[in-house]
């Protein structure tokens, strides 16, 4: 049996009315195989998505959809009454069993979601609309969930963004060496170490913990495909408990420089000032009721920290030998740690003047 048909006899064991038309790989995420179904009844058409948990990275998979459950059910309950609600919320799909997953004969595990029509995804942001658009809805997820009754969330993926932690394995990473290859990133690691200073300045504030994404990449927002608004926040494995400051900081991380990830020349790797006022604009809107003097106070150094440790988490990999994140070329990760550190750069020669923004809008 392939994939395609694996997945077209795993579908059919959930709640689903209508015959199976079709089924196909969708989308570009990296971590869980992912499908779209189509489905016909009484000669009207509806779209799916199918997906395959990969479980060798959510080695608790029960918790994590337990996880999934219980937000979205919050947050469909939040957006009663709301206008097009079905919409800005992930809808899942219960198995014949009436759990919220299938296992499949080979212990795969599966889940079902509707599909949102009339939006989209987009691997970069094309504008400061689209940027303040997505940390708008970022900030609203994490501002309906802050009510969220117990008990605490499970941790997916435990420390997660515990920046101390990673510095830590890096650390272990220069001093083993294990591929020789520390002769080469002797920059990098200088860099790193110059900064280790900053790994711990979000723990150390005393922020209260909230329920965060933690994986706030411009592609886990739907914007609507008429009016360009944001509209739902996607791929909830990550979703747990966390510092709202984590969210915010990769947002600055993955939206303000309009550089691939592994792009070589550096030059072009910079924070871009009216992105990051969208975002910055956006996510208050939003989240500005509920954040806290102090959170709002670390807005500016959050985008450099999830920055630096991005970083340093590309660099032990490359020290490892490329054992986490897949590579096409020799040196990618590497290069991948170097745009991060140039972001970091960035970040720092325009600090000033994102805490005046900040101050001007919390102030106003």
């Amino acid at each position: 049996m392939n994939e395609q048909q694996r997945s077209a006899a795993v579908v059919r064991q959930f709640q689903i009315d209508g015959e199976l038309s079709s089924i196909a790989a969708y989308g570009s995420g990296h971590i869980n195989d992912t499908y779209c179904a189509v489905f016909h009844s009484s000669g009207l058409a509806a779209r799916y998505i199918v997906q395959r948990i990969n479980t060798a990275i959510f080695k608790h998979p029960a918790a994590l959809m337990e996880n999934i459950q219980r937000v979205t059910s919050h947050l469909a309950a939040k957006l009663s009454g709301e206008p097009d609600r079905a919409r800005r919320v992930l809808t899942m799909i219960p198995a014949r069993d009436g759990r919220a997953f299938h296992v499949d004969v080979e212990g795969g595990l599966w889940r079902v979601y509707r599909f949102i029509e009339g939006a989209r995804a987009y691997d970069a942001v094309e504008s400061a609309q689209q940027a303040f658009q997505a940390a708008r809805v970022f900030g609203e997820f994490q501002k309906m969930l802050v009510d969220l009754p117990a008990p605490r969330l499970h941790d997916t993926i435990p420390n997660f963004h515990s920046t101390p932690r990673r510095f830590a394995t890096f650390e272990q990473a220069v001093t083993a060496d294990g591929s020789n290859r520390a002769v080469d990133a002797r920059a990098e690691i200088e860099f790193a170490f110059a900064r280790q200073a900053m790994v711990s300045v979000l723990l150390e504030a005393n922020l209260p913990e909230r329920i965060t994404h933690n994986d706030t990449k411009f592609n886990n927002v739907l914007l609507d495909d008429a009016t360009g608004a944001g509209l739902c926040v996607i791929d909830l494995d990550t979703v747990m408990p966390g510092l709202a400051l984590y969210d915010f900081g990769d947002m600055v991380r993955t939206a303000t420089s309009a550089a691939m990830e592994d792009e070589r020349d550096l030059s072009r790797m910079t924070m871009q000032f009216p992105m990051f006022e969208a975002l910055l604009r956006g996510y208050l809107s939003s989240a500005g009721s509920f954040l806290t003097k102090e959170e709002k106070a670390h807005l500016a150094i959050a985008g450099k920290l999830i920055a630096f440790e991005q970083g340093i988490r590309f660099l032990t990999d490359y020290l490892a030998g490329d054992a986490y994140y897949k590579v096409h070329r020799n040196g990618q990760n590497l290069d991948r740690c170097r745009t991060q550190f140039k972001l970091v750069v960035s970040i720092e020669q325009q600090e000033e003047r994102m805490n005046g923004l900040i101050s001007e809008l919390v102030d106003g």
